[in-house]
């Protein structure tokens, strides 16, 4: 008797198999390619046929057939991103694709410029609560003013350091102004250690890692003892230089266009508090 894994397993290859039919077979010949048959209505099916699949992402026939069968097969990441480039398939389809296969979503690009006007927009629109924007490397994106006044201003460090990871573990005034630091630093490692154990042959993650392994020695040793959590709801507590104690509840947002990018909400505790960082943002 089947689990009701195995169920959903068979489900989910039936609907590869769909998926993939359905792509082929709004294909023609020539939309990748290949030449038209000559013979007009020669084909008795739309579309590009198995065979012609097969042969455009380097795979075999029985085992593209198998695929499309809904057959408990194994995948990889190389062999479906193959078959996205074979079956021209665009950004939303392709990450179906993987989806349907078991596997990750493929790695978007840093968001070009183009696209910061539009994060940037959005964390201004929360002020005066406090708000900023990052990928999945942990490097800042945008922040509002908020966010450089009352935890830290990222335009103060070097583009290759404007990342969460080194403000938490090497900017001593935002450390100075935590009244328990260690725990959200710990906190953040976590979250970042699980990231990239998820990419561990990512250049990025590797170039973050060995300059805080290098810069900070809490960094290094509680990297060593390999911690994972996923970021839980959180309230953190600075003593401001200007706005004197505050209490800050911490959201994380995914943005349904880009879920690779998490927007952090700090929203202050008590209306006083909130009065306190507006009298700020107000100052001249």
């Amino acid at each position: 008797m089947e689990s009701g894994h195995d169920n959903g397993q068979a489900a989910r290859r039936a609907e590869l198999g769909a998926f993939l039919r359905a792509r082929r077979a709004r294909l023609r010949p020539g939309d990748v390619g290949l030449p038209e048959d000559g013979i007009p209505g020669r084909r008795r099916t739309a579309g590009l046929r198995r065979e012609e699949v097969a042969e455009l992402s380097g795979v075999g026939v029985t085992w593209y057939t198998w695929l499309e069968q809904g057959r408990n097969i194994s995948t990889s990441a190389q062999v479906i991103d193959a078959l996205a480039r074979a079956l021209l398939l665009g950004p939303d389809h392709h990450r179906h694709l993987r989806y349907l296969a078991g596997l990750a979503a493929p790695d978007r690009e840093t968001p070009s410029d183009d696209v910061r006007p539009r994060l940037r927009r959005l964390v201004d629109a929360v002020a005066p609560n406090i708000a900023s924007i990052y990928d999945g490397h942990f490097d800042y994106l945008v922040w509002n003013r908020a966010y450089a006044l009352v935890r830290h201003d990222p335009d103060r460090f070097p583009a290759d350091r404007r990342n969460l990871l080194w403000m938490m573990f090497s900017d001593e005034e935002n450390r100075a102004r935590m009244t328990r630091w260690e725990p959200a630093a710990r906190a953040v490692l976590s979250q970042f250690r699980a990231m990239v154990g998820q990419r561990p042959d990512d250049p990025r993650f590797a170039d973050l890692v060995a300059g805080l392994t290098a810069a900070s020695s809490e960094f290094r040793e509680w990297w060593n003892e390999y911690p994972i959590r996923s970021f839980r709801p959180a309230t953190i507590e600075l003593d401001h230089p200007e706005a004197g104690r505050i209490e800050l509840e911490m959201f994380q947002v995914r943005l349904v266009e880009r879920p690779d990018l998490v927007m952090v909400v700090q929203v202050p505790a008590s209306h006083a508090m909130l009065q306190r960082i507006t009298s700020m943002l107000e100052a001249p």
